[in-house]
């Protein structure tokens, strides 16, 4: 993604600055928190879920330079709020270290605990305040929406938008979580996490969010949702293979996270697949090492496994094919020009990255 993520930041700045204000009058323990979370929002993070809203209403039709553009930046930017709010519960509950090349919440505030010799666990301490603080992030993703000053009609339109945006990445990440525990090896249960817990509110809703602000017709909406969930399941598969091949100074994430926490992604699925046609010894190894601390050898046979199966070479496939399917949609779509373009360079900017 190479937008200006300036604009966002600004309003999420502004944003926080107040609310670190409202934090330090409730109390010590609070604003710690809340500083917190000020960091690792404004860290990091390539904004990509604001820009693709951003981009969906100017290519609905939004004029950048007019009267509403602000109120519509600041719902735009709210999006980032939820995206840290997801974050910070998927580390919990993925055990993750890091996150960005810096510790995660929960280690953070487990850390604090440490140093300042309070009583009791550290780690139930920095859990406990991560899951709170993720709660305060989405609902200041609301309160952000709702104060953006968006026309009245633009907020009936949204409402259900950012609704269902909101159920949907909470019912794919429970998702996860059960494919994770029944050992789920179907590919299609994977691509199913994929569909809620990524692409509905990375792409799909957020363009659907931009495009309602703005008053689209249902055939641009339509058009925006389906170029929105092959871009979306796309970057997903993209990202699945920089979990397990990416470099960690560029993700900022252990490589091999995947493996060891058990992840039942459409990458694993489709080796394990190919791995019982063509080397049973090989899906023998792949059941026992999921989910389980591998050393850097273990790690490199699977990464040996997954190329040797072809299922590396599948996955990379199936991410050309969605984002050129995308692509015809988003170019047939009524879409003004400018914001096709601007898509289109979004699209194959998510799917091809290597960080």
């Amino acid at each position: 993604m190479t937008a200006d993520t300036e604009p966002v930041d600004a309003v999420l700045r502004r944003f926080l600055a107040d609310r670190r204000v409202e934090a330090e009058a409730i109390g010590p323990g609070f604003a710690t928190a809340v500083a917190e979370l000020e960091r690792f929002v404004l860290r990091g993070g390539k904004r990509v879920r604001p820009t693709f809203a951003w981009t969906g209403w100017l290519g609905a039709g939004g004029d950048e330079t007019g009267p509403d553009a602000g109120a519509v930046r600041q719902a735009c930017a709210a999006l980032e709020l939820l995206h840290a709010s997801a974050l910070i519960h998927d580390d919990i509950i993925d055990a993750s270290p890091t996150r960005r090349g810096f510790p995660a919440a929960h280690v953070t505030f487990a850390d604090q605990h440490r140093d300042r010799c309070w009583s009791g666990s550290a780690e139930s301490y920095g859990r406990g305040t991560a899951i709170l603080t993720g709660d305060l992030a989405q609902g200041w993703a609301d309160d952000l929406v709702r104060g953006a000053g968006l026309p009245a009609d633009a907020y009936q339109r949204v409402g259900p938008v950012w609704s269902a945006m909101r159920t949907e990445v909470l019912a794919g990440q429970l998702l996860d979580l059960t494919a994770e525990a029944s050992c789920a090896e179907d590919v299609d249960s994977a691509l199913r996490v994929d569909r809620y817990k990524t692409a509905a509110y990375t792409v799909e809703r957020p363009l659907h969010l931009g495009a309602a602000i703005a008053g689209a017709d249902a055939d641009l909406v339509a058009a925006y949702r389906a170029f929105g969930v092959d871009v979306g399941i796309a970057f997903q598969l993209r990202d699945d293979l920089l979990g397990v091949f990416g470099d960690p100074a560029l993700t900022g994430k252990p490589s091999g996270d995947d493996v060891r926490e058990g992840k039942r992604t459409v990458l694993f699925a489709t080796a394990l697949r190919h791995a019982d046609e063509r080397d049973p010894d090989a899906a023998k190894f792949l059941r026992a090492k999921i989910g389980t601390d591998v050393s850097a050898d273990e790690l490199h046979a699977i990464r040996d496994i997954f190329t040797d199966v072809g299922a590396v070479e599948h996955v990379e496939r199936d991410i050309v094919r969605r984002t050129e399917r995308a692509l015809a949609v988003l170019e047939a779509s009524g879409a003004t020009p400018h914001g096709r373009r601007q898509l289109a360079a979004m699209a194959v900017s998510a799917t091809q990255r290597r960080w």
